[in-house]
């Protein structure tokens, strides 16, 4: 059915109607009617708030409608959201309300059963502080020739390709306004990522896209034209993302467009495919090897690496590579298997890759029994939308976080999940002109801007009633989880620490994981240690 068939619908019902006067006095009536939804159809082409209003005048309303049902039948619709949802009514309304600058102060107390065994709190002080600056930043590269000032909340990897124009244009002129960062995404830097200047991460993928050469190899003359661009930031590269782990990635050739071929050095008329795995490096070493050099090769910018934890070994051979050659990444990010915007495979979604917290813990905690934590700074993504989710990563060990799918709600994501089908109701993930160019760039900018503006304020304001004065204050210890109808743990009984510098002193840990991977762990390759086939074939693992 056609987006406008409604409204084309209600001009041709009312012009009937005004003929049908001539012969039915009475019939003024239904001119009134179809002349009123003509006159609001028209109304919904000509605003630029609701990028779904232009997309679909007059059907959008039947949406609206359903939204502003009563406080306790909404309530019903809230708790009914299942934990299998990709994000639960009440947190998409909390984006909305930050990124329209609207009040977000609830009544009635908690959504929330507290008696729920995963509840989760922040403890608050009797002495709390006064901070007045939210603008929370870490020095990222502090050794580098241009080590980065970043905002401890910024934009995660989305592609241009996946998104589109307007969505890049408002997300990086948020970007710009609020002093944060924007993760390109693996499909390299459009032209729409320069326009407002904001703050670039250029996400290096297997596919290296703007920096390839023909058969799909890395090619340095190019990398090193883009990354010298003083909009450019740090350099990130992929091993994995929470979407789908060590599966790669395809842009059908239906969806590439000649803007994308040209920003991804591909050619059109074929599916652009993202392999699995690097061609550049095979080896932890190598790794580490490529990350410095790229370092070198763009100036001096803070370099790293990206990765979903999967085989604790082969993280653990990465770890022991930079304890045996020194070569240090500036930074890690970690991204959770919950997490990813990028349509994949129903198995890869639910049942792949190690849930952020866990493999959060791992990465940290690695750093601090390497006497590393303090050389490396480490970011995380996952399912990160509220100040409060901030504040639980920051205390489990992150420097900073990412989100990806806040910032696609504060652009006016309405979840229709339907990515991957580029007829995206709200112009945000699809490259039809027809549907993205009536999303509004300056209106979503400011929505970007206020979201994240509002968050930190949030974030901010937890810290001073938990009597703290930054984020790097945050420790396990402040982080409350109900685990049973009768017991209460912090996280950090919860999730063990490693005591710094133990496993130089050769001191293992009581972390099955290190006993069982620790000492085979290879740092010249991504395979299993020896024993790992000794302990399946005894079923110990």
């Amino acid at each position: 059915m056609s987006r406008y068939s409604a409204y084309y619908a209600s001009i041709l019902l009312t012009a009937a109607s005004l003929l049908l006067v001539f012969w039915h006095p009475h019939a003024w009536w239904l001119v009134a009617i179809f002349g009123g939804l003509m006159l609001l159809g028209t109304a919904d082409l000509l605003q630029h708030k609701s990028t779904l209003r232009r997309n679909y005048p007059l059907l959008a309303h039947f949406r609206y409608g359903l939204e502003t049902i009563g406080p306790e039948i909404r309530q019903y619709f809230i708790q009914a959201d299942t934990d299998k949802a990709p994000f639960s009514r009440d947190q998409r309304a909390l984006v909305y309300q930050r990124a329209k600058h609207v009040n977000d102060v609830r009544p009635f107390g908690t959504l929330r059963d507290v008696y729920r065994n995963d509840y989760e709190w922040i403890n608050h002080s009797l002495a709390p502080t006064e901070v007045g600056d939210h603008d929370f930043r870490i020095v990222i590269g502090e050794h580098c020739k241009q080590p980065y000032s970043a905002s401890v909340f910024n934009i995660s990897a989305m592609s241009f390709g996946a998104l589109s124009a307007a969505a890049i244009r408002a997300l990086n002129g948020g970007a710009k306004r609020g002093g944060f960062y924007h993760d390109t995404g693996e499909g390299s830097i459009s032209p729409y990522h320069r326009e407002a200047g904001g703050d670039l991460v250029w996400e290096l993928g297997s596919g290296y896209f703007g920096c390839r050469n023909h058969d799909g190899t890395f090619n340095e003359q190019r990398f090193a034209e883009q990354a010298k661009d003083p909009q450019v930031k740090m350099i990130e590269v992929k091993l994995s993302q929470g979407a789908k782990p060590g599966h790669g990635g395809v842009l059908p050739a239906a969806k590439l467009s000649a803007e994308i071929a040209a920003t991804r050095d591909v050619p059109m008329g074929q599916d652009c495919v993202s392999p699995a795995r690097h061609s550049a490096f095979s080896t932890p070493l190598e790794l580490l090897q490529f990350v410095a050099h790229l370092r070198e090769v763009s100036g001096g910018k803070p370099t790293g690496f990206k990765l979903a934890i999967g085989h604790p070994w082969e993280w653990f051979g990465i770890a022991k590579a930079m304890q045996e050659s020194n070569l240090l990444p500036d930074f890690i990010v970690v991204d959770g298997g919950e997490g990813g915007t990028g349509a994949a495979p129903a198995e890869f979604v639910d049942h792949v890759g190690v849930p952020m917290h866990e493999g959060l813990m791992l990465v940290h905690n690695t750093l601090v029994g390497l006497g590393l934590r303090d050389r490396i700074k480490i970011g995380a993504a996952g399912k990160v939308v509220s100040a409060f989710d901030i504040a639980r990563t920051l205390a489990l060990g992150a420097d900073w976080c990412n989100a990806a799918r806040g910032f696609m709600f504060a652009l006016g994501c309405i979840q229709s999940l339907s990515c991957h089908t580029n007829r995206c109701p709200t112009g945000i993930a699809t490259q039809d002109p027809k549907r993205w160019k009536h999303l509004d760039v300056p209106d979503k900018t400011t929505r970007v801007f206020e979201f994240h503006d509002n968050t930190l304020r949030a974030l901010r304001d937890l810290l001073c009633a938990a009597g703290l004065s930054h984020p790097d204050e945050l420790g396990p210890e402040h982080i409350l989880r109900r685990v049973s109808g009768t017991e209460i743990r912090s996280l950090a009984t919860l999730y063990r620490q490693i005591k710094p510098g133990s496993l130089l002193q050769g001191h293992m840990p009581e972390h099955a994981v290190f006993r069982e991977f620790w000492h085979e762990a290879r740092s010249d390759a991504f395979i299993p240690p020896s024993h790992v086939a000794k302990l399946r074939s005894s079923k110990s693992i």
